[in-house]
């Protein structure tokens, strides 16, 4: 799902659009399995039950409610969250029933830069910090191949961005 184009305003051009980095969906992944896991090992004992449909209709509900929020919620907080920099403004995303939106203009953007732990360098993500004149500085985890996208918002900044109408991801 990329970034709407309806929300930039006139002649404004997308430059970078990124989700969270895959990582942010191993806890999905390893709890599905462990539901399915912790599912298949209950059937047996759960069948044995002399009330054992109430108990299927227990653990069905259980089960859904867990795969709704271990699982489910995730998957949807990760399709929904974009880190937007556009040529005018560095926008993040988030939130599919709860959304949140910042907008920051790049004229306040003082300083960005980035952070990476050795699990980060390894996965090829970390956490992009922007300086800017409005609050402290802004923190957005999970960037993928942050030291490329602290290089193209540097880019933007300087104002080498477009070149012949393109911008440097590929995007008119």
């Amino acid at each position: 799902m990329a970034h709407p184009d309806d929300l930039l305003g006139p002649g404004e051009h997308v430059v970078i659009d990124k989700h969270p980095h895959w990582r942010a969906l191993l806890l999905p992944v390893v709890a599905s399995v462990a539901l399915a896991l912790g599912g298949a090992s209950l059937a047996g004992p759960v069948s044995a039950l002399t009330w054992a449909t109430t108990a299927w209709f227990v653990l069905a509900g259980v089960t859904a409610v867990l795969v709704a929020w271990l699982v489910v919620a995730p998957v949807l907080r990760w399709l929904t969250t974009h880190f937007v920099v556009t040529d005018r403004r560095v926008m993040c995303r988030i939130g599919v029933v709860r959304k949140a939106r910042l907008n920051l203009p790049l004229e306040l953007v003082h300083d960005v830069r980035f952070e990476q732990g050795a699990l980060d360098r390894l996965l090829g993500c970390g956490t992009l910090v922007v300086e800017s004149a409005a609050d402290g500085p802004l923190e957005f985890d999970d960037i993928p191949a942050v030291a490329e996208v602290r290089a193209a918002l540097g880019r933007v900044l300087d104002g080498g961005h477009l070149q012949e109408g393109r911008s440097t991801n590929g995007r008119a």
